[in-house]
């Protein structure tokens, strides 16, 4: 009995002692989610604080050489160069993630001596609408342009995406039984270079993501980064940059978009392209490995690569001339010779 009682006090105090630990250790949890709970309530309140300027209709943004075409309720802004002839190819050009078809303000013309050219605003970016209910995965996407380039007249048209758009693309040239071509630049098939915070879809991240993308600093100082030049995104070209962001369907339209996020869609679809496919590649992509170039020239049978050492991620813009001559090149390759005008009939578009 005086052994039981002599260690009585001790079984007390480490009782006490485990006591005091829990309490603890709920003090620190309390703690961490009540830390948690503000910040998710300030970062709430930062995605939806209201924008300094309230967004307005696409249309009244407008350039002169914008066109608008209506697709399955959607409408579209596009923009067109060169002739329509049995005896010259239709190429539709596919903006990236946060682009629009600005993009192509110089490719689009280099391409005009030989073929006819449209480059389109895809839903969701540029002047193009942005419902919150739309699906915005590639697959979807894809199908809306390809119904595009038909309401349109295109005639076995080639494909030509960068980045985002190169998958999107890609799956527009397999859906389509009528598709002539497939050009694919730095595109976002085995490694979509979509930013991480992009990525996650817990609210309020793709609230916070669109607005982000709104932002013009954090717009330019991001897109600058993908660039070996980056002194080619003028303010003038961040002027049309950021056109979209400033139409009253953006905010809420590309928090949507931003939700939709997947990735690899495309690597299983790549073996059932059966279109001449050619990939002009920029070497000096920062988000790409160079080894990627390769691996998708070997997905893709029969495809052409060629390589750009001085380019980075937005080839078209860092080497236009360049990329042009190796569309105009691979095209008269891959279709019948009276299609294609020759070298010197393009000289100088």
């Amino acid at each position: 009995m005086r052994q039981l009682s002599a260690r009585a006090p001790l079984r007390g105090a480490r009782g006490l002692y485990a006591i005091g630990r829990v309490r603890t250790f709920k003090r620190i949890l309390l703690g961490l989610v009540a830390t948690l709970a503000l910040l998710w309530g300030a970062a709430m309140a930062w995605a939806y604080w209201p924008p300094a300027e309230p967004g307005v209709p696409a249309a009244t943004l407008a350039r002169a050489a914008d066109k608008w075409i209506t697709v399955d309720g959607l409408r579209l802004r596009y923009r067109e160069w060169g002739e329509a002839a049995a005896d010259r190819p239709d190429i539709l050009l596919i903006h990236g993630f946060g682009n629009s078809l600005q993009s192509f303000r110089d490719l689009a013309p280099a391409l005009s001596g030989c073929c006819r050219v449209v480059a389109i605003d895809m839903p969701g970016y540029g002047l193009s609408d942005k419902p919150v209910d739309h699906d915005y995965h590639n697959g979807p996407q894809a199908q809306v342009l390809v119904a595009a380039a038909k309401q349109l007249g295109l005639r076995r048209v080639v494909y030509a995406g960068h980045s985002l758009g190169g998958a999107v693309a890609l799956q527009a040239a397999v859906r389509d039984p009528d598709a002539g071509g497939l050009v694919l630049m730095n595109p976002g098939i085995i490694r979509t270079g979509v930013p991480r915070i992009v990525q996650l879809t817990l609210p309020p991240l793709p609230r916070m993501s669109a607005k982000m993308f709104g932002d013009r600093g954090f717009r330019g100082a991001f897109l600058r980064r993908s660039y070996v030049r980056p002194e080619i995104v003028t303010e003038q070209v961040m002027d049309e940059v950021m056109l979209g962001a400033r139409t009253d369907d953006y905010m809420a339209g590309m928090t949507s978009l931003m939700t939709q996020y997947r990735e690899g869609e495309e690597i299983a679809l790549a073996p059932q392209v059966k279109v001449p496919t050619l990939i002009p590649w920029g070497d000096r992509d920062r988000n790409k490995p160079l080894s990627e170039a390769d691996e998708l020239q070997r997905m893709i049978l029969g495809s052409r690569l060629v390589h750009f050492t001085e380019a980075g991620h937005y080839v078209h813009e860092e080497a236009t001339l360049g990329v042009a001559r190796a569309i105009q090149d691979w095209l008269r390759d891959v279709m019948p010779a009276p299609q294609m005008p020759t070298a010197e009939d393009t000289k100088g578009a």
